[in-house]
């Protein structure tokens, strides 16, 4: 009767949610910085300067992040 509440299955969905998460954003970091070196301008100068483009490339890494942190959450708790 102590154990009633727990559920093997939902604590390994709840790992495999969190460990999707962190895969997702160490993704992202690491795309953000291979972007950052390959190409011929700095992201976070150009930035500061105003440039539209880069702004939207990197709102574009943010919305990568929250999909796949939704689609792994999402998935993994189903």
């Amino acid at each position: 009767m102590q154990w009633e509440w727990f559920d093997p299955i939902m604590v390994r969905n709840f790992i495999y949610a969190i460990l999707g998460v962190l895969v997702g954003i160490l993704s992202s970091i690491g795309t953000y910085k291979l972007i950052n070196r390959t190409t011929h301008f700095d992201i976070p100068n150009e930035l500061e300067k105003g440039n539209l483009a880069v702004g939207i490339v990197v709102g574009g890494i943010f919305i990568m992040i929250g999909l796949i942190v939704g689609l792994i959450i999402g998935m993994s708790l189903n």
